[in-house]
């Protein structure tokens, strides 16, 4: 099998490793990525999650020191919902980071945890 080279920069060439030989992980440069594999920011936006597998290659720029890594999109599991009752509890707890402890009102902020109290009750001191 053979592996053609993309027409692009020097830098871009450094990064194309398919086989791994290189690093240890089948390396692209950026904007080069075979079909079928997404990072996590892609499969989010395509309502998946990597489904508990590993990444399978990576993509590499700005000189090595930034890393994406690259998940199989037929292994991609949905994205999971949370439950009637996780969201009960989301709810009351961002409910909470709005209760003052001082005065007892809900503001419609969330109350600076420095103060431990609204910005009313504070005083600005």
């Amino acid at each position: 099998m053979t592996t053609t080279v993309p027409q692009t920069t020097g830098l871009a060439v450094e990064f194309y490793d398919p086989l791994g030989t290189r690093y240890g992980f089948p390396t692209f440069p950026y904007l080069t990525a075979p079909g079928g594999l997404a990072t996590r920011r892609q499969l989010r936006a395509a309502g998946l999650r990597p489904g508990g597998h590993d990444p399978v290659a990576q993509i590499l720029w700005r000189r090595g020191k930034r890393i994406a890594y690259l998940y199989r999109l037929d292994l991609a599991a949905p994205k999971r919902t949370a439950t009637p009752a996780q969201r009960e509890a989301i709810a009351k707890a961002l409910l909470a980071r709005r209760t003052c402890r001082a005065c007892g009102l809900v503001k419609p902020y969330y109350i600076p945890r420095r103060y431990g109290c609204c910005l009313d009750c504070h005083g600005g001191h």
